[in-house]
C-alpha cells in the first residue's frame, strides 16, 4: 500500500500520550525528529520496553540512563575499555548533556561514555579517558 505525503506527514508527527513507567506523569511521545524518530532515540539505546516497563519520561529517561551508563563505565578497566559494548550500538545523532559532556567552567567535558562510543584514545590526556 502506497502512502500518499499528507497521510505521511500526519503519521510522522502524531503525538502519543504516555504514563512514565517511573514517575506516572504525563509525557508526550511524538515523533517529531525531520526523520520521523521520537525525542528517545537520540538516547543511547540501552534499555529495552517490557510488560512490566514501559517508555519513561524524558527527566526519568535521562536520569536510568546516567545511571546505568555510570554502573558499566565505574566498572571497567582500561583493557576492557577497548573492547567495550558502547562501540558496537548504533551511533546517536546528538550529544546529550549529562551523558555525552557537561559544562564546567565554560567549557564543555566530555565524559567516559563519549570517550568509549569513540573506540580509541586520542591521546589529548582527557580528564574522563577511559583507555
Amino acid at each position: 500500500m502506497k502512502l500518499d505525503n499528507k497521510y505521511r506527514e500526519r503519521l510522522l508527527l502524531e503525538t502519543k500520550q504516555k504514563k512514565c513507567s517511573t514517575c506516572n506523569s504525563d509525557f508526550s511521545c511524538t515523533n517529531t525528529e525531520s526523520d520521523g524518530s521520537c525525542w528517545c532515540d537520540s538516547f543511547p539505546p540501552i534499555f529495552q520496553p517490557s510488560l512490566e516497563v514501559d517508555c519513561l519520561c524524558p527527566a526519568c529517561l535521562k536520569k536510568a540512563t546516567i545511571k546505568k551508563i555510570n554502573e558499566y563505565t565505574n566498572a571497567l578497566t582500561p583493557e576492557d575499555a577497548l573492547n567495550n559494548k558502547a562501540t558496537f550500538l548504533p551511533n546517536t545523532t546528538k550529544q546529550i548533556e549529562g551523558i555525552d559532556f557537561y559544562a564546567e567552567n565554560g567549557f564543555l567535558v566530555f565524559t567516559s561514555w563519549h570517550h568509549l562510543k569513540r573506540g580509541y584514545c586520542c591521546n589529548n590526556g582527557c580528564r574522563h579517558c577511559p583507555y
